[in-house]
């Protein structure tokens, strides 16, 4: 059987590196892109350097992306780069719809031209249901984004679904709710909740890792947060890749939302995280205004029946075990 080629554009982030060692499992072939700026393999890649193969490329550069699929030839093409905070998108609004908007958009344009028969996974996102339509949310809730991350995410969907009408390819669209492990983002606010449980835990007064206002993530022994109320469907990034993955293997493209179906606000977020450690949250976390978003979604949460009727797949990692293993992994550096 012909070993296949998987081209993963973002394997330097928490969903590429769970896809990457997902796929050589499978025994694909796989070739992660990075930026001609990157100077040091990051974390996140570093045990894989010897099973994959790196090639510079951006999204912002057509001819880059022409040259790499029309030398690797990959089978399936996986967009998983992008400007992924949402909070910080308000600063960097225009680099934001670049990259995530108008970087995938260059690179349908690139499949077109040089390997139609490629299938290609596009990384849609909740975010995009912004001030919510209705709950749970499913393929056809409608969408309404309310920060320029999820403009632009829906900006490269709504591409997507246009050049897959339009000139037959293969682009699959997975609509991923929050899903974290310990390799997300420290911005990412179930990062600063399991560090901060642990750098309390550890009887760190000041964290080293700072927040987005320049102070330290835990301040003075407390963790500092924005919007305790805000609430959202969190799930492990290991189980979604697996998704990503089943949506290529179908006889014809399609969208799929992917979450758990569960809700939780960050209050039990945080009730989670310090509970673990043998810590009441209620004593060791502040709400900070400065921290709060310009504008917040509604209660997003996913209807992922879909996925489970045509995919087969269903998240196998609880909310508790997602937690538990993220408090862990920072405890392992700080103890």
């Amino acid at each position: 059987m012909r070993q296949k080629t998987a081209l993963i554009i973002g394997i330097t982030g928490q969903d590429g590196s769970y896809l990457a060692e997902f796929l050589l499992k499978k025994r694909y072939r796989v070739i992660g892109i990075l930026r001609k700026a990157s100077t040091m393999l990051p974390p996140n890649i570093r045990h894989l350097q010897s099973h994959i193969d790196l090639v510079h490329g951006d999204l912002l550069d057509s001819l880059s992306l022409v040259e790499v699929i029309s030398t690797w030839q990959p089978d399936e093409v996986y967009n998983l780069a992008s400007q992924s905070y949402p909070g910080e998108s308000w600063r960097l609004a225009l680099h934001t719809v670049q990259t995530n908007g108008v970087g995938a958009h260059r690179l349908f344009d690139v499949v077109k031209r040089a390997l139609p028969t490629c299938r290609v996974y596009q990384a849609s996102s909740s975010e995009m249901f912004g001030h919510v339509k209705e709950v749970p949310q499913n393929e056809h809730t409608p969408f309404n984004p309310v920060n320029p991350y999820a403009a632009s995410k829906l900006y490269a969907h709504n591409i997507a679904n246009i050049y897959r009408e339009s000139f037959e390819l293969f682009i699959a669209c997975g609509i991923l709710f929050n899903h974290e492990s310990p390799r997300r983002g420290m911005h990412f606010i179930t990062q600063k909740v399991t560090y901060g449980a642990a750098c309390i835990k550890c009887h760190v007064q000041n964290s080293p890792v700072l927040s987005e206002t320049g102070d330290p993530i835990v301040k003075d022994g407390k963790l500092y947060l924005g919007n305790l109320d805000a609430q959202r469907d969190w799930g492990f990034a290991g189980d979604y890749v697996e998704a990503m993955w089943l949506m290529l293997q179908q006889p014809k493209a399609e969208d799929f939302i992917i979450g758990t179906g569960e809700t939780r606000n960050i209050r039990l977020l945080c009730e989670e995280a310090f509970s673990y450690v043998g810590l009441d949250w209620r004593q060791h976390v502040v709400a900070d205004e400065r921290l709060t978003r310009p504008t917040e979604t509604g209660q997003t949460v996913a209807d992922a029946s879909k996925a489970a009727r045509v995919l087969g797949w269903k998240p196998t990692t609880s909310f508790s075990q997602l937690i538990a293993m993220m408090v862990d992994a920072h405890l392992a550096i700080l103890a």
